[in-house]
């Protein structure tokens, strides 16, 4: 599957932007402003139905009226796609349709190992392993995944 699920074809500079860490248990969520290169995390998504993160969902771009969503696309050390690839894929797919909204997907093979870096760096290894237990980490992956997509070059309208 190519790396965009619709293409844009219009620019995303002094846009809002929304991101995703797919998973099956939480869905991390971040969010950011293209222009400026910068990502916030926000609550993540613990609904346990597809409904009920779709709803959940609605309501963030109700806030935040994305122009675009990006979705974290989990590879294997090698590159290679495998079952968690072909389920992201597949939500990135659900929110196109659903939202009429451009997703691009974004390489998230060490999203989490970053997560896990900044929190020793910034809490010491006892707390930082606290946190990570609790639903902080996949939304402060979405954050990562967000500034890959913002430090990437991307198609502009002409």
């Amino acid at each position: 599957m190519p790396d965009k699920v619709r293409c844009s074809t219009t620019s995303t500079t002094a846009r809002t932007v929304l991101a995703f860490d797919f998973g099956l248990q939480r869905i991390g969520v971040a969010v950011g402003e293209a222009e400026l290169g910068t990502a916030h995390p926000l609550p993540g998504i613990t609904a346990s139905s597809q409904p009920g993160r779709l709803t959940a969902i609605e309501r963030m771009v109700n806030e935040w009226h994305p122009a675009l969503l990006v979705v974290g696309r989990p590879l294997g050390e090698d590159g290679a796609p495998h079952e968690m690839t072909r389920r992201a894929e597949r939500f990135a797919r659900q929110l196109n349709g659903r939202f009429k909204l451009p997703v691009e997907l974004v390489d998230e093979r060490y999203s989490s190992v970053e997560v896990e870096s900044r929190m020793r760096a910034a809490y010491g290894a006892r707390k930082s392993a606290q946190l990570a237990r609790g639903k902080t980490l996949d939304s402060q992956a979405a954050q990562i995944i967000l500034e890959q997509y913002f430090k990437e070059p991307h198609e502009q309208a002409s």
